[in-house]
C-alpha cells in the first residue's frame, strides 16, 4: 500500500447508541411502557469524529475493538457506508460490543451505557506500518479507553517520529481528577476541550486564563463554547469565533462534528479564524437530525457559511 493513504487514523472506541423516546422512566414491577420511538444510530466520539471527517472529504481510517455481534457489525457496516476505512478494527469472536441506551425525554436524558471492549484498545495495537500510511493520529474518549491510556505518549511519540501530526479530545473525566496530562500534552499538536474540560484540565477559574495557560502547551488548541462558537489559540494567536443559528434537534455529537471541521482545515494549512469557523459551522449544523452522524454536512454544504 502506498505511504500516506490516509489523511486521519482515529484510534477509538465503538459503540452504536440506542435512542429510547417518549415516556422512558421505568417502572418496576414488570410494568411494561410503550414510547413514542426506538433509534439504533452510530455512537462513539471517535466514530462519529471519524463519519465527519469522512463526510468532508477527508480519507479517514479507524482502529479499535469491537465483538462479531449484531452491535459491531451495525457499527462496521454503518461505517464503513460513510466511507470510514474498517479494514484494522480488531474483531473479537465472542466479544460483547458496546452500547449506551439513552432515555430521551424532551428537555433532558439520561444515559445507561455498556461498556463492552470499548475499554480495550492498546497502543500496541496501531502498528507502525499503519502509522506510516498516514498523516494524523486523533484520539477521542481518552477516558474511556482504559486501555489505551497508559501507551497514548508513546504512541504519539512513534506517530511523530514517522513524521504524523497528532490531535486529542479527551472528553470529560468522571473522576474530575485530570492528571497524567504533562507528557501527553507535549507530544500532541492540537487539543480539542470544551470549555469545560479545559477550565478543570488547567486549573482555572475561567475559558480566557484556561485557554492562555493551554495555549502555550500545543501546537493549536481549540475550546468549544456550545452556541456561543469557540475560542482558538494558534502561534500566538487568539481568536474568538461566533456559532451560527441553526434549528437544533439534538446536539449528540456536535462537538465530534467540530473537532472534523477544525481538523480539515488544520491539515490544509488554514489560518486559525477560518479552521474555527469551519469547525462551528460544522458542529451547529449536525444538530439539525437526530444522531451524531446524520446531518454532518459535506464540506460544500459546511462553506456556504465560511467566510474568508
Amino acid at each position: 500500500m502506498p505511504e500516506k493513504t490516509f489523511d486521519i487514523l482515529v484510534a477509538g472506541e465503538i459503540n452504536p447508541d440506542l435512542i429510547l423516546s417518549g415516556d422512558v422512566v421505568p417502572e418496576f414491577g414488570q410494568v411494561e411502557k410503550l414510547l413514542d420511538s426506538a433509534t439504533l444510530v452510530i455512537g462513539s466520539s471517535s466514530a462519529i469524529f471519524a463519519c465527519g471527517a469522512a463526510r468532508l472529504g477527508l480519507q479517514v481510517a479507524f482502529i479499535g475493538v469491537c465483538g462479531d455481534d449484531i452491535f459491531g457489525r451495525f457499527m462496521l457496516d454503518e461505517m464503513q457506508k460513510r466511507n470510514v476505512n474498517i479494514e484494522n478494527v480488531i474483531r473479537v469472536p465472542g466479544g460483547s460490543t458496546g452500547l449506551s441506551v439513552i432515555l430521551n425525554q424532551e428537555t433532558d436524558r439520561a444515559i445507561l451505557t455498556h461498556p463492552g471492549m470499548i475499554t480495550a484498545l492498546r497502543a500496541e495495537d496501531v502498528t507502525d506500518l499503519l502509522l506510516r500510511q498516514t498523516r494524523h493520529i486523533h484520539v477521542a474518549s481518552y477516558f474511556l479507553q482504559i486501555a489505551l491510556q497508559s501507551g497514548l505518549p508513546n504512541l504519539f511519540q512513534r506517530a511523530k517520529a514517522f513524521g504524523l501530526t497528532t490531535s486529542l479530545d479527551t472528553n470529560y473525566d468522571p473522576s474530575e481528577k485530570w492528571v497524567g496530562f504533562d507528557e501527553l500534552l507535549s507530544v500532541t499538536n492540537v487539543f480539542l476541550p470544551n470549555e469545560k474540560e479545559a477550565v478543570s484540565l488547567a486549573g482555572e477559574a475561567n475559558v480566557d486564563l484556561a485557554v492562555s495557560k493551554l495555549g502555550s502547551r500545543v501546537e493549536a488548541l481549540a475550546v468549544k463554547l456550545g452556541a456561543i462558537g469557540a475560542l482558538g489559540v494558534q502561534g500566538g494567536q487568539m481568536v474568538r469565533v461566533a456559532s451560527i443559528p441553526v434549528n437544533v434537534i439534538d446536539t449528540v455529537g456536535a462537538g465530534d462534528s467540530f473537532d472534523a471541521g477544525f481538523l480539515y482545515g488544520y491539515l490544509h494549512d488554514w489560518e486559525l479564524e477560518k479552521a474555527l469557523r469551519l469547525a462551528c459551522v460544522c458542529g451547529a449544523l449536525s444538530t439539525q437530525k437526530a444522531g451524531g452522524t446524520e446531518a454532518q454536512p459535506t464540506l460544500e454544504e459546511a462553506m456556504k457559511y465560511v467566510s474568508g
